[in-house]
């Protein structure tokens, strides 16, 4: 006789790629008229942006560029010039084709990027980008539970506390701000680069909306009216909200990554209108109890149980690790204009029981040697963090900036320093068996001569292996023996048998 299991569905989300994918592509740069020759190439630097991002069938393709300026030194010996181009890209994904259409989340880094002069009137640009490309499917595993089993027949059951994806999607919002210089730094004549960092603060889900906070870190070189180079730093902070498809209890939380998808900046005298696009990508967890039967049998007769793996993108930890990334070289005497940070892609290894992320990147940096003459450098480093997780996990870790990269004086040289966010996201990939069904045997008269109570010594096995073992029950030896839980290790056992 076959006993068959209802079932039920759990909505979640399990991503179908999660995977980091470079692209290089090169531009050539014809200077505009009017400005001077190229001397010698002193820097590059650029912004990633995100202008599309398409499911299909099989995979998915995601879009964009890198706003690049590459500044110069003139033939002529006069002042630096920048010159600014747009290095586009496309990446494909390729995964299984799934029931139905996902989300796609991007986090764009820039790996390399570099200028040089190919003559007196051309540049070449390459641009190195790195996207870790998520594609999280909407699926529905079925949770199998029994209704009304025979009463002869023991189920063990176990329930799982679970964090699992719900939902997810994307927030689009525009920054528009306009920024005025203050009056300690000298006034603008031109804009050489500038970046914008979006950043998160903090989020909450409440109900059936996402609310989150941050804000827009700008960094932007200038040239001031006598031709000396300057930095300045200020942040446009902003506030936001979206409406999620369900609502959520307090035990709701929210993952939240942005980008940036569009950006300008005008100069009207000394007052600035910064414009950007920003797409705040989420992902949505909520707690959810798991009840499976893992095992049934019967002192009476036969119990068969038919099993299959139940595999659900549970997050088992989160956590966030400060790095102080730095680098120190040997400048004696000079005077550093400018610095940034590029971050790659963390690389995560597993070693036993650890688990291991590296970040590496490079500084970017323009400086003014003893001679008075300016000069650019790059110089990579990298910084680990180790912790302890199960080789069955899977391991996901990401680098959030969380200020302006710094330069400072030291007995050594020039130290170079950058504050990121390493943030490790842990999930289970091992499956839990479950029983689907049972094929019972007939109902056995009960043996005369075997005993009615056994006496035994409680080892490393549970109640469990102990009653289907002697043909009792786990009620029956905890009622035996006034237990609540698992006996200690050599307690005798009063066992009886059914």
């Amino acid at each position: 006789m076959e006993f068959k299991f209802s079932n039920t569905t759990c909505q979640c989300l399990r991503k179908a790629a999660c995977q980091v994918q470079n692209q290089e592509q090169t531009q050539e740069v014809r200077l505009p008229e009017g400005i001077p020759d190229i001397g010698r190439v002193l820097g590059c630097w650029g912004q990633t942006l995100i202008r599309s991002k398409e499911w299909r069938t099989g995979g998915m393709t995601v879009s964009g560029g890198v706003m690049a300026w590459a500044l110069y030194a003139p033939e002529d010996g006069s002042e630096p010039r920048s010159v600014e181009t747009w290095i586009p890209f496309q990446l494909k994904w390729d995964f299984p084709e799934t029931q139905r259409d996902g989300f796609i989340c991007v986090t764009p880094m820039l790996k390399a990027l570099d200028a040089r002069g190919t003559s007196a009137r051309k540049l070449m640009v390459r641009a190195c980008v790195s996207l870790l490309g998520e594609a999280l499917e909407p699926v529905e595993p079925e949770i199998y539970s029994a209704q009304n089993p025979p009463e002869d027949v023991q189920l063990l059951s176990s329930s799982y506390p679970m964090e699992l994806p719900r939902e997810a999607g994307e927030k689009l919002f525009q920054v528009d701000e306009e920024l005025t210089l203050p009056g300690t730094y000298p006034n603008m004549e031109k804009i050489l680069r500038y970046e914008v960092t979006p950043q998160i603060a903090d989020q909450k889900v409440m109900a059936g909306r996402l609310v989150f906070r941050g804000q827009c870190a700008v960094h932007i070189l200038y040239a001031a009216a006598d031709g000396s180079i300057h930095g300045w730093d200020t942040e446009v902070p902003f506030s936001q909200y979206t409406d999620l498809d369900r609502d959520y209890g307090p035990n709701a939380t929210a993952w939240v990554i942005p980008m940036l998808t569009g950006l300008e900046l005008i100069r009207e005298e000394q007052h600035l209108q910064l414009k950007c696009g920003v797409a705040a990508q989420y992902v949505i967890y909520d707690r959810a109890a798991v009840e499976i039967v893992e095992d049934a049998y019967s002192p009476q007769r036969s119990v068969k149980p038919e099993t299959q793996e139940l595999k659900l993108p549970a997050r088992l930890d989160q956590r966030q690790d400060p790095l102080r990334i730095s680098q120190t070289l040997d400048l004696q005497g000079g005077k550093i204009m400018d610095v940034c940070f590029y971050p790659d892609q963390p690389v995560r290894r597993q070693e036993g029981d650890t688990a291991e992320v590296t970040l590496a990147g490079h500084f970017q940096i323009l400086y003014r040697d003893d001679a008075g003459t300016i000069q650019g450098l790059s110089a990579r480093c990298e910084k680990s963090c180790a912790f302890a997780s199960d080789p069955g996990n899977r391991v996901d870790a990401y680098v959030r900036p969380t200020g302006q990269p710094q330069a400072s004086v030291t007995p050594q040289g020039v130290e170079l320093t950058a504050e990121c966010l390493l943030e490790s996201t842990v999930f289970s990939e091992q499956g839990l068996p479950m029983v689907t069904c049972l094929e019972l045997g007939e109902v056995k008269e009960p043996d005369p001569a075997r005993p009615s109570l056994i006496l035994r010594r409680a080892g490393d096995c549970r109640l469990w292996d102990i009653a289907r073992e002697c043909g009792s029950t786990v009620d029956a030896i905890r009622a035996a023996n006034g237990l609540e839980e698992e006996p200690e290790r050599g307690r005798l056992l009063l066992i009886p048998v059914l």
